[in-house]
């Protein structure tokens, strides 16, 4: 796809989207779906959750949830602690070795960004800062 035979708007989407899928590629945790690692995201910044929870966050099926938590429990990932309230439910949380996965993402990921800034000019990060604030409110929207 030729980004210059597009439209402005169809331009600009292409390219967030490249940013971001070029961030998203650095990452730990040889073999972890998109899926697990957005679980493990979740985990480590909301605390621990319900499978349920967890698959109506992440808006996939509580099948699809339960194999995306199998597999993140086998590699020690996350553990499932029965719930002292409700013996049929579960509490899932990060275990040390998934917040390492994430620590180590989160700098793998700052550091491909910081390289990339370091060849910016000036300007350029001058003008990135000013975008600042309308790239927040397309996000949070």
């Amino acid at each position: 796809m030729d980004l210059h035979a597009t439209d402005p708007e169809e331009e600009l989407r292409v390219l967030i989207q490249k940013v971001a899928r070029r961030i998203r590629a650095e990452r730990a945790g040889e073999g972890i779906s998109d899926s697990q690692l957005g679980v493990l995201w979740r985990l480590a910044s909301e605390g621990r959750c319900t499978p349920s929870g967890l698959a109506t966050a992440e808006k996939v099926s509580a099948p699809s949830m339960n194999r995306t938590l199998n597999a993140l429990e086998a590699s020690g990932l996350v553990r499932r602690d029965p719930s002292d309230d409700d013996a049929r439910s579960v509490w899932v949380t990060i275990t040390p070795a998934g917040e390492q996965v994430i620590a180590e993402t989160r700098r793998l990921r700052q550091q491909w960004f910081h390289s990339q800034l370091e060849t910016l000019s000036d300007a350029e990060r001058s003008a990135l800062e000013e975008v600042r604030p309308i790239l927040r409110r397309l996000a949070d929207a």
